[in-house]
């Protein structure tokens, strides 16, 4: 036992040693405030980031519940691939949804969900599952109580901690300054869903939608909700301004927008888009090659503040309708550009 200390001891003064000479860089989570009351594990927690994967903390559920988890994981597993493999508008062959392989992968998904939610944890698994769990309860709790907000991060991708009332304060101030959303004192959820309903039928019913366009775009009402407003914190800027974004994940018109994106997305030249910086370094090499980059090459960057929000509606269905006739594109997937337009209009 001596020696196994001796050699224990050894090994740790030398890590202690090169862990001098480490220049440690990981993300911190950003607070907005004078006073927070977190913990310095729940900071350290939050300060992993949102893209950190917990431990399974399904394993600390009941068995019924996660019994429960795995049938509603294949049933919606399931759901989407009949949906796709049985869509008679694929030229690739179907397979009827009673077939005897369907019947053979629900079964074989089925155990092995089954076997991965059942697996009991090991302890050391087990115990940080639990503290994990009990670090995220005391956030929680915290944040309720003292009124607070945490949110992700414009650009960073780290969690930002701010006062409530400075975000009620800013988003009043952006609905006053921009003028592009005001606050609801009904919800509109039912006049817009027979507003869908009744442009979709009369689509159909005049013959420029088909029976299956009719139905993919129609909304699922037990599925739908209001869209709504909320933001996040530009950490990198000056006194934190807030980005809106709309949350449409389940609107009345998602599979209307989504139709019309498949649709017309691919028209666009692509050629001149630049998508990520990696995408930029590969076309600035290009440019070079073609031997354009010279000694009076200028580089512009350029911001337009809130465009999304403050783009005129008319106006832009009206270019969208001009790059359509310009490009030939009179019909697109059996569609008019009249068409295109009126479920253009009312996803607006």
């Amino acid at each position: 036992m001596f020696i196994y200390r001796r050699k224990l001891l050894q090994r740790h003064r030398h890590w202690k040693s090169k862990q001098k000479h480490l220049v440690r860089i990981a993300p911190t989570t950003i607070i907005d405030l004078i006073r927070h009351p977190s913990t310095k594990a729940e900071l350290g927690f939050l300060s992993r980031g949102p893209l950190y994967i917990r431990a399974n903390q399904s394993a600390l559920r009941r068995r019924s519940q996660r019994e429960k988890q795995v049938d509603k994981e294949v049933n919606d597993i399931l759901t989407k691939i009949k949906r796709t493999m049985c869509d008679p508008s694929r030229q690739e062959s179907s397979i009827r949804q009673n077939a005897a392989v369907s019947k053979v992968y629900l079964a074989q998904l089925q155990t092995y969900l089954l076997r991965r939610y059942m697996t009991p944890l090991s302890l050391r698994d087990h115990r940080r599952a639990r503290r994990e769990l009990k670090l995220i309860k005391s956030i929680r709790r915290k944040l309720r109580k003292s009124k607070l907000i945490l949110r992700e991060t414009d650009k960073s991708g780290v969690f930002h901690i701010g006062c409530a009332r400075d975000y009620e304060e800013k988003a009043i101030d952006y609905r006053q300054k921009t003028g592009a959303y005001e606050e609801l004192t009904s919800n509109p959820l039912s006049v817009i869903v027979d507003q869908v309903i009744q442009l979709l039928n009369k689509l159909q019913a005049e013959k420029k939608v088909s029976v299956s366009q009719h139905n993919k775009l129609m909304p699922k009402k037990e599925k739908i909700e209001l869209a709504y407003l909320y933001f996040l914190p530009k950490s990198h800027k000056k006194e934190t301004p807030l980005r809106p974004i709309i949350n449409t994940i389940h609107a009345a018109t998602t599979s209307i927008s989504k139709y019309l994106d498949q649709s017309i997305q691919p028209l666009f030249v692509r050629s001149t888009t630049i998508i990520d910086s990696v995408n930029l370094l590969l076309q600035l090499h290009q440019y070079i090659a073609k031997g354009y980059f010279t000694s009076s090459t200028l580089f512009v960057t350029f911001d337009i503040t809130n465009l999304c929000t403050m783009l005129p509606q008319e106006e832009s269905l009206a270019i969208l309708a001009e790059f359509l006739q310009v490009h030939h594109c009179e019909r697109i997937n059996g569609m008019s550009i009249d068409t295109i337009i009126q479920l253009a209009r009312i996803v607006l």
